[in-house]
């Protein structure tokens, strides 16, 4: 019989996408996990600033078309990595939203070695040439309709 598990990407794809399940962001729910040797080595959604109020409570703070109230998803992962002491120099990102192009530089100067990505949302022209300069791929994992069925989580319900 053949193997009926969703792929690594598509797992590590679903998990970033239930992972912003968690933003707090009023706009865009993203979710991040950073991923070394098939290990789940650090995660982050969108969100305010710890301990300061949520998009949720006091609404967006909008500058430049950009809510900057927001920490991004893929900061908050490797902040969460740097704080536990977790290296992440040559893991893989996954993310529900391609990353905007400040998230781009950190997560190059982290040493991510491939991004990967559900929704493709307003790529930066810049970001691109920089991944292209670094050599890293920026990859579209798409959360098909056949995985959602697949996980199933209706057999969980009572």
């Amino acid at each position: 019989m053949a193997d009926q598990r969703i792929s690594w990407d598509q797992y590590f794809i679903a998990q970033s996408a239930i992972l912003s399940t968690r933003s707090t962001c009023t706009r865009r729910h993203v979710g991040a996990i950073l991923v070394k040797d098939h290990r789940i080595i650090a995660s982050g959604y969108n969100g305010a600033v710890s301990g300061t109020p949520h998009c949720t409570e006091v609404g967006d703070y909008i500058v430049d078309g950009h809510c900057i109230r927001a920490v991004h998803a893929e900061q908050n992962a490797l902040m969460q990595a740097a704080s536990m002491g977790i290296p992440v120099e040559d893991s893989t990102l996954y993310v529900t939203d391609a990353p905007c192009v400040f998230c781009t530089k950190l997560l190059l100067q982290a040493g991510i070695k491939n991004i990967k990505f559900m929704r493709d949302y307003r790529n930066d022209p810049f970001a691109e040439e920089l991944l292209k300069q670094k050599h890293v791929p920026l990859v579209q994992v798409p959360f098909e309709k056949e995985t959602a069925e697949q996980i199933d989580l209706g057999q969980f319900i009572k």
